[in-house]
């Protein structure tokens, strides 16, 4: 029975032995599969890269804005404003006080915006050329603007001296907001609208330019030709 024993004892040894054996020898023959095998997902990080929208979806974009009104200036202005006056001033004369209340609108058109007028970059850049501001309405508010004093000869009214008056009135009232930098602010006005717009898109900055720069080429490798030595 002992003998049987060890008989058992030393098949199971050799068994152990060889299975041993086998598995050292996978290991040699794939040195690397258990690091692969164990390794944490932590150190092989999946990069997703970020996709900006296309310039076409930018340009459709802006030109939805069209109009953009980003400026609006009120004035109130005194006019004079007199005809028939000299010798005859008591017969043919007419003078008149206007009080003038205007509104002067100024904005951006981006109706014409073109292809030409912005480009998109890779790294989420999106350079833009804006249109030059405008002044879009330059009128007088009728139910505030009234003539205050008036006064005419025995022929009666000039029925286009306050036609006058007023024409005068808005120009006036229009330069003045140009003095004042209508243009300037609403410029600038739609430059932070349209920076917010393009941003609310997904892309990470907004550079306004007066002329779109030109695309830098893409870097060309030489090829050295391969010598091979004289026979």
């Amino acid at each position: 029975m002992r003998k049987l024993v060890n008989i058992f004892m030393v098949l199971l040894f050799l068994m152990i032995a060889l299975l041993t054996g086998w598995l050292l020898s996978a290991l040699l023959r794939h040195p690397t599969r258990s690091i692969e095998i164990g390794m944490p997902t932590a150190f092989h990080p999946q990069i997703t890269p970020t996709i900006y929208p296309s310039t076409m979806t930018v340009l459709e974009g802006i030109q939805s804005l069209s109009r953009l009104e980003t400026a609006s200036y009120h004035m109130e202005k005194v006019i004079t404003a007199e005809s028939g006056q000299g010798p005859l001033g008591f017969l043919f004369g007419d003078k008149l006080l206007l009080i003038a209340h205007g509104e002067v609108i100024a904005g951006v058109d981006l109706s014409d915006f073109g292809p030409n007028d912005v480009r998109t970059t890779d790294d989420g850049t999106v350079y833009i050329h804006p249109p030059a501001a405008e002044v879009f309405v330059n009128t007088l508010d009728n139910n505030r603007t009234y003539v205050y004093d008036r006064r005419t000869g025995a022929a009666g009214m000039n029925p286009q001296l306050e036609t006058a008056a007023r024409q005068e009135a808005e120009q006036m009232i229009l330069q003045s907001a140009i003095e004042d930098g209508i243009l300037d602010e609403a410029e600038k006005n739609a430059r932070e609208v349209l920076r917010s717009f393009v941003l609310s898109l997904g892309f990470q900055h907004v550079i306004f330019v007066t002329e779109m720069p030109t695309p830098t080429p893409a870097p060309t490798v030489a090829v050295s030709p391969i010598l091979t030595p004289a026979p």
